[in-house]
């Protein structure tokens, strides 16, 4: 018998009855881009689609097409990028932020008008963009019945390697692990420089060489109970609220909700701001720092 959680690899049938049982869906972002020579530059969505789809396998639930684009090359992202990059051909899915906050709108808008109850919203694409999803999903749901959260996937993650608490890094022991452990084709040491070879190497994390599929297995296990005790946690909040009435939100209320709730404080989101200096002006990270003014 099929257990199958995929939105766009469900039949109609399959959704329906999916959604009877447990009315919530896991939208996941990530992006391409560089994680060491040792793992695929899909590591970001890799890794939380991963981890929503063994979460609704388990504790139901529908998980929706990943967003392989996302947030980087500006402010912030470009500085860390000619640091730990360098200036190479990046392979990068990168979009601007306000666009990328903007496709979020949607997502929220599409869940909702199905008739979803929660939604949990999982970045494994790191930096201050996470904190930006919580301070859009707290400003959209007034405007929507379904429960809303936000969260980069290490936020689940309190196992971290080796019981440290690291819970977080970048091509390092966490996210090698990790993707070791839910895609392990997308990992190959092999590829691992010799530990004495100057970098960067592709933004690797310096304790890459440490990484586990065992833990990474922990971690991922961590990461699925805490999520479907969240997921659980946002039904029940629902449940509560006795909705008995609700209409779908249409485009045009989207574009409404956008102009006069969203774009006001955009330009205070992290993800927004201009790092203290750019990268240099020879470099290929430098023309897309800026951060230009939305009004």
């Amino acid at each position: 018998m099929r257990n199958e959680v995929q939105w766009e690899r469900m039949f109609p049938d399959e959704l329906e009855a999916a959604f009877e049982n447990c009315p919530a869906v896991y939208f996941t972002y990530g992006l391409c881009e560089p994680h060491g020579p040792q793992n695929t530059v899909g590591l970001d969505a890799l890794k939380a689609h991963a981890i929503a789809c063994r979460t609704a396998q388990i504790h139901g639930g529908i998980v929706a097409p990943p967003d392989y684009w996302h947030i980087h090359e500006t402010g912030t992202y470009a500085n860390w990028a000619q640091q730990n990059v360098g200036e190479v051909r990046s392979w990068m899915t990168a979009m601007p932020a306000w666009q990328h906050f903007k496709n979020i709108c949607y997502h929220v808008r599409a869940a909702d008008a199905l008739g979803f109850h929660a939604a949990i919203f999982l970045t494994g694409h790191y930096g201050p963009n996470w904190q930006d999803l919580k301070t859009l999903l707290e400003v959209l749901q007034p405007h929507f019945a379904m429960r809303l959260y936000g969260l980069p996937d290490f936020e689940a993650n309190h196992i971290g390697f080796s019981n440290q608490g690291d819970g977080a890094d970048h091509a390092g022991r966490v996210e090698t692990s990790l993707l070791w452990a839910l895609e392990p084709d997308c990992v190959d040491m092999s590829r691992m420089p010799d530990k004495d070879e100057p970098g960067p190497h592709f933004a690797m994390g310096g304790n890459a060489f440490d990484s586990d599929r065992r833990i990474g297995e922990r971690m991922v296990n961590d990461e699925v109970t805490w999520l479907g005790n969240k997921m659980q946690e946002l039904l029940e909040k629902y449940t509560q609220l006795n909705i008995s009435d609700r209409q779908p939100v249409t485009f045009g209320k989207v574009e409404q909700i956008w102009t006069e709730q969203v774009k006001p404080v955009l330009n205070t989101f992290l993800t927004m701001q201009n790092s203290s200096e750019p990268p240099p002006e020879d470099s290929l990270w430098f023309h897309q720092w800026k951060i230009p003014e939305i009004e």
